[in-house]
Formats: C-alpha cells, sequence, structure tokens
C-alpha cells in the first residue's frame, strides 16, 4: 500500500541507501541535503516503520559456487489450505530457495532456487522438493544465462504521487 507520509526528503535516502547502503550518515546527510542529526532521526524512523527491513550484501552468485539458478514452479493439492501454509513453512527453511512467490496460472508457487550444479539441484529435488507438503507437480527452469538481477526498486511512482 502506498504510504502517503513519505516526503521528497524520505524518498531519496531510500534511493540513496539502494544505492549504497554501506554509507555513512553523513555521507547520506549531505547527498539529500541534511545536516546528520536529522538524517540519522528519519534512518531510523524509516527502519522503525519497516521502510527499511535490513542491510544485505550482493554477492558474485558464480564466484561464490552458485553457478546453477533454477526456477521452480510447484503446484500444491490445496493452495489455500493448511497442507500449502506447511508447505510455505517448509520452503522458508530452505537455504537455496532464495525467493518463494504465490503465483497465478498453472503452477501455485514459483521458487527461485540457487545451487552450485545440476547435481546439487537434483538432489534438492528428488530428496526435499518432491517430499514437501501437499506437492503435486514441480516443473524445472534452468537459467541460461542472468542479464539482470537488481535488488534496488524502482520508486518513481512515489514521487509521481507527490507532484
Amino acid at each position: 500500500m502506498f504510504a502517503p507520509e513519505l516526503d521528497e526528503t524520505d524518498i531519496e535516502i531510500l534511493k540513496e541507501l539502494q544505492k549504497d547502503g554501506r554509507m555513512s550518515n553523513s555521507d547520506l546527510a549531505e547527498r539529500v541535503g541534511l545536516s546528520p542529526t536529522p538524517c540519522l532521526r528519519r534512518l531510523r524512523r524509516l527502519e522503525s516503520e519497516g521502510y527499511i527491513q535490513g542491510y544485505s550484501v550482493n554477492l558474485d552468485r558464480t564466484k561464490v559456487g552458485l553457478g546453477l539458478t533454477v526456477f521452480v514452479g510447484v503446484k500444491v493439492s490445496r493452495a489455500h489450505d493448511v497442507e500449502a501454509n506447511a508447505f510455505v513453512k517448509s520452503v522458508m527453511g530452505l537455504p537455496e530457495v532464495v525467493s518463494c512467490h504465490l503465483v497465478s496460472g498453472e503452477m501455485d508457487f514459483l521458487l527461485q532456487v540457487v545451487v552450485p550444479n545440476l547435481e546439487a539441484y537434483e538432489h534438492l529435488l528428488l530428496g526435499t522438493l518432491l517430499k514437501l507438503p501437499s506437492v503435486q507437480d514441480v516443473r524445472s527452469n534452468f537459467a541460461i544465462r542472468m542479464f539482470k538481477s537488481a535488488t534496488a526498486l524502482p520508486l518513481e511512482h512515489l514521487e509521481a504521487r507527490r507532484a
């Protein structure tokens, strides 16, 4: 839901932090045109209100040995049932699953899985995914090459609503 309590400075803080989450508060303050104390106050508010959920590092998947990305469509017996909730809870505990989405269409869930190689995916698929609660069907799509993997969210719509 759109949050009208964000002003232009808040939006600029979010944009700058998406570019470099490691920058110091004084650098952030300079970039958004504030002094450090008010900037830190705004930053803490954005964190406490949940706009900023955390800070992370983007790793090169290949360099850390996770060269295979698989998009896995999963059909469950009942997508709006206790069994589906058990499926989601199970998936949340799998470190190889980097995202899980409830989707429309032929499949109920779309998972993004990262593993070192095909053998590791086969082990995950046969040893874990196919054994999860209420799984009926699994369809795997292998990424051949990644052209874009962004973590920054587009915030232009926030600025447009302010105008």
